[in-house]
């Protein structure tokens, strides 16, 4: 007696819809077999329809990730040079041209911190941290920022124990004189 391929193969059914027109329950090897559909398509043969679970592939992470991408590639090294800065001068890095300079430390600190946030936050919420991205982007800025957050509480501690205090985000008499 010879069984069929489908017939020894256990099904996995799965519920199915063409917008809100439901196609039909799907076994496993429904790529194979006909399939009629009741919206009156028919797809058949090995082109036929296939049942993919919605996942998003480690290149999609949305906006937000593609921000959080950009920002980090620029803010972890930034964040880096700030930290040696600090710990080598005692103050953090000069205003610059329009305080250009500045600005972009200060928002690199918070770009750090949130996506140490963003990560902790979808830890918590999924069990797992941030997709890898795209060629591991992501994934690489998420490490970074720990890291960075890592240097952070050691430089910030060592400058507290050194000097007493930790400058404030403004040029003071001490680091760069006083604002004008």
């Amino acid at each position: 007696m010879v069984m069929s391929l489908q017939q020894s193969m256990p099904t996995m059914a799965m519920s199915m819809s063409f917008g809100a027109v439901p196609v039909r329950k799907l076994s496993a090897l429904s790529s194979f077999a006909p399939l009629q559909g009741r919206c009156g398509m028919r797809l058949s043969g090995r082109r036929g329809l296939r049942v993919v679970a919605q996942q998003t592939e480690a290149g999609d992470v949305g906006t937000a990730g593609v921000a959080a991408i950009a920002g980090g590639l620029v803010a972890n090294p930034v964040v880096a040079w700030s930290l040696y800065t600090l710990k080598t001068t005692g103050c953090g890095l000069p205003p610059g041209p329009f305080g250009l300079i500045g600005a972009v430390e200060g928002v690199s600190y918070l770009v750090v911190v949130g996506t140490v946030g963003w990560s902790t936050y979808t830890k918590v919420k999924t069990g797992s941290g941030l997709p890898s991205g795209p060629s591991g982007l992501l994934g690489a800025v998420e490490g970074f920022s720990y890291l960075s957050l890592l240097a952070i509480l050691v430089v910030f501690g060592l400058q507290y124990l050194d000097l007493g205090f930790i400058p404030g985000p403004v040029p003071s008499d001490m680091c760069f004189g006083s604002p004008s």
